[in-house]
C-alpha cells in the first residue's frame, strides 16, 4: 500500500545550500525538536495513519542507502502526521538492523505513535545534518539521527495544509 504524498516525498530533489526562504518557514524545515510537539502546539490533536511498516531490502531505500550503512535488512515505515484528522506531514523512516538492538528494539513496535514521542524521550539522540527538499510546491527535509551513535533516516514531506505555507497562503489571499 501507498499513498500520494510518499511518492511526493520520495521525489524531493534535495539543495546543495540552504535556499532563500521567509524565516518562519526555515524555522518549520531546520526544526531540531520533535515536529510532534511543534504541531500539538498549534492547538491540534496529532495522530499516525500507519501507511507501511516492515523490513525491505537495500532496492527499496535507494535515495537513503549512499547515507546508511550496507546491510541486507532496514526498517522501513512510512506514516501520515495528521492533525485534526488532516495530513499535515508525510514521514518516511528507515532504520539499518543493526540499529535495531537494545531499546532501539522499540523502534519496530510504534505502530501509531508518533516517531517524535519516542526520538525526544532518548538523551541518547543527536542529529547529524538536515537537508532541505522540493518537489513541485512542497517543501521537505530529510536528516540522519543517531540513537546511541546507531544511525537512522527520517524524511518529512510538508503537505499543503501544514502551518509551513500559513503564512505563505497568507500573502496569496492578501491577509
Amino acid at each position: 500500500m501507498s499513498h500520494p504524498a510518499l511518492t511526493q516525498l520520495r521525489a524531493l530533489r534535495y539543495f546543495d545550500q540552504i535556499p532563500a526562504l521567509d524565516p518562519e518557514q526555515l524555522d518549520w524545515l531546520l526544526l531540531e525538536d520533535s515536529m510532534t510537539k511543534r504541531f500539538e502546539r498549534q492547538g491540534v490533536n496529532v495522530t499516525v495513519t500507519l501507511i507501511q511498516e516492515g523490513f525491505v531490502g537495500s532496492d527499496a531505500i535507494a535515495s537513503e542507502l549512499p547515507l546508511l550503512p550496507k546491510e541486507d535488512r532496514y526498517w522501513l515505515r512510512e506514516i501520515l502526521l495528521c492533525a485534526d484528522g488532516e495530513p499535515w506531514l508525510a514521514g518516511r523512516t528507515v532504520v539499518p538492523e543493526s540499529t535495531l538492538t537494545g531499546p532501539e528494539l522499540a523502534l519496530q513496535q510504534l505502530g501509531k505513535t508518533p516517531l517524535g514521542r519516542y526520538l525526544f524521550t532518548s538523551s541518547e539522540l543527536t542529529r547529524d545534518f538536515i537537508e532541505i527538499g522540493r518537489d513541485a510546491d512542497l517543501w521537505g527535509r530529510r536528516s540522519r539521527l543517531r540513537l546511541s551513535g546507531k544511525p537512522l533516516m527520517l524524511t518529512e514531506l510538508f503537505l499543503p495544509a501544514s502551518p509551513l505555507y500559513w503564512e505563505e497562503n497568507k500573502k496569496w489571499s492578501g491577509v
